[in-house]
């Protein structure tokens, strides 16, 4: 292989760079900034894409947020690629808060206690990792119906809302942002 690495990444390594950039975060957010303001597409595409990507971030849908984020800022007429790079706004230092506020707000939005029942718990997540486990469609349906009520219904409608104001305020700085780089490297299709 021309470019491959001489000695392959162990396992370990390859999961610690997924959770820990490399270098470092500062270095990994300016070049998600620089891969936005860098699209040949209108500042207000670009910046709906990135909202879009954003806003999907706060959904309890892991494995889809690229294909969801898509599916949203085309129906936005907005940049698909700047929405993957929206998202990802949700990344190892942010799930966690996102998923504890959005748990939280949607509990209070569905009249729940905002706190899990312990017995109530125990029993879905051991149907649901025995179910998985199986891993037959039937299987992994029946793990998403013990999941649904207590975890994800309450983390969809509080990351909703949550996702939208996270969306509206960061589309201001990345329209802003595409806009001051192609006028000052195009001289125009700043809008």
């Amino acid at each position: 292989m021309l470019f491959g690495r001489r000695h392959p990444e162990k396992f370990r390594e390859k999961l610690r760079v997924a959770v820990w950039p490399r270098r470092n975060w500062k270095r990994s957010i300016r070049y998600v900034l620089k891969r936005l303001s860098r699209l040949r597409t209108s500042p207000h595409a670009i910046a709906i894409g990135a909202a879009a990507g954003v806003v999907v971030s706060f959904t309890p849908f892991l494995g889809f947020h690229f294909l969801l984020a898509g599916l949203l800022a085309w129906s936005l007429r907005g940049s698909i690629i700047a929405s993957a790079l929206g998202t990802f706004f949700g990344n190892p230092l942010t799930f966690p808060f996102i998923w504890v506020g959005s748990y939280q707000l949607g509990s209070r939005i569905l009249g729940l206690e905002p706190g899990l029942d312990g017995s109530g718990l125990a029993a879905s997540l051991h149907g649901a990792t025995t179910s998985i486990a199986r891993a037959s469609w039937e299987t992994l349906w029946s793990a998403l119906e013990a999941l649904w009520p207590i975890m994800l219904k309450p983390m969809a409608v509080g990351g909703l809302p949550m996702g939208l104001v996270a969306g509206l305020i960061s589309y201001y700085p990345v329209r802003k942002l595409a806009g001051a780089y192609q006028h000052r490297q195009h001289g125009g299709m700043a809008s």
